[in-house]
């Protein structure tokens, strides 16, 4: 959406740009605040997002090295023969560490470091597993390109299938679950906010280049543990960059990216402010939505244009209490869905703890969805 734990790289100095040699993996312990990360960093002499521009594909889709921060993220529901149900997300963030490169003859020297986050959702197993990767940018381990689209984190990777930016092929794998995907665009480029410049604050510069593709169909193979099947299903793809970070009032998100049965995709998210809760959300006046029609036209949504209201919560045995259930409503559209978890426990327990999940809608329409949930 915004800045998920896409802007928990600002919290990354452990990559060192002018160091020579790789360093050995690194995992927090507790796990870091997401929220305290985007809290601060300095953003001197970095590029921001101050009004909106001109979008260019395939280039779009590669980096934007000039801004701090950004992130390439795919969700989506996969089903086998059987109809058994999954969840996955993989999701690519980048981060500068310095505003230039610095002055090094080395393979090791980068100003960009790369973390990878990847998790399945077994849904009718009732499993969920997270995994995590983290890298600098330079001799050949992680890096980014627009022609061809190509993103990759070691042996984890999204890259274009042939001359067009679409198809791509997405693969990840690690302790015993493997995906390999084939996604296919079926509808136009969204572009979020004010013609892709999405406001998250009040301040100059307090916002990011935010698009996605909102309905990609998938097709290809998981693998758990010594079972292998074919899988087919849809995906959703957000795209984000920006120089921004949380201002001391804003203390998490709640994120939602559904998928209805009648063909409309439906992005909203809230940022919420000091003094709220699970139950009870102040939310910054500047959060928003899109509503994507059938045919791929939108509708840009005020935060006055939908109401979420949470219906339950669940306790993570790591401590966090979330909510776990919601009504959300776009009354102008007669659109009243109820939104459950497709399984309680989908909190990545990676170097930034938060909830990303798998979901199912009813209501008004029937689909799925992704929620992301942070700062509780």
């Amino acid at each position: 959406m915004m800045r998920r734990p896409r802007y928990l790289l600002l919290a990354l100095p452990l990559l060192a740009a002018c160091r020579d040699t790789p360093p050995a993996p690194m995992k927090a312990d507790p796990p870091l605040s997401a929220v305290e990360a985007l809290a601060g960093g300095d953003v001197a002499g970095y590029t921001r997002a101050l009004e909106p521009r001109d979008f260019t594909f395939p280039d779009d889709h590669g980096p934007h090295p000039d801004f701090k921060t950004e992130w390439w993220y795919f969700t989506g529901h996969l089903r086998e023969e059987s109809d058994r149900r999954y969840g996955y997300q993989l999701t690519f963030f980048r981060s500068a560490l310095a505003s230039k490169m610095p002055e090094r003859d080395s393979a090791w020297a980068t100003r960009q470091v790369y973390l990878a986050h990847f998790a399945l959702s077994d849904v009718d197993g009732g499993s969920f597993r997270s995994f995590e990767r983290l890298s600098r940018g330079g001799a050949g381990l992680a890096g980014a390109g627009g022609a061809p689209f190509r993103v990759w984190l070691e042996d984890w990777s999204v890259e274009s299938i042939g001359d067009a930016d679409f198809p791509v092929r997405l693969r990840a794998r690690d302790a015993g679950v493997e995906l390999d995907l084939t996604l296919v665009s079926q509808k136009p480029t969204v572009l979020h906010g004010e013609a892709g410049l999405s406001r998250k604050g009040a301040g100059p510069g307090d916002a990011s280049y935010y698009y996605s593709l909102t309905r990609l169909a998938a097709d290809g193979r998981l693998r758990i543990d010594d079972r292998e099947m074919p899988v087919t299903g849809s995906s959703w793809l957000d795209r984000e960059w920006s120089t921004s970070v949380l201002t001391e009032d804003q203390v998490g998100w709640d994120w939602f990216a559904l998928q209805l049965d009648d063909g409309r995709e439906l992005m909203t998210f809230q940022l919420r402010l000091e003094g709220g809760g699970t139950d009870a959300v102040s939310t910054d006046p500047v959060s928003h939505g899109t509503l994507v029609y059938a045919d791929g036209t939108t509708r840009p949504l005020a935060l006055g244009d939908y109401r979420i209201e949470v219906l339950d919560t669940w306790r993570s045995p790591r401590g966090a209490t979330y909510p776990a259930g919601w009504r959300l409503r776009v009354a102008s559209e007669s659109l009243d869905l109820e939104i459950e978890p497709l399984l309680a426990d989908q909190e990545l327990d990676v170097s930034f703890r938060y909830w990303e999940g798998a979901v199912g809608l009813t209501g008004s329409v029937d689909g799925v969805g992704y929620v992301e949930l942070v700062g509780y």
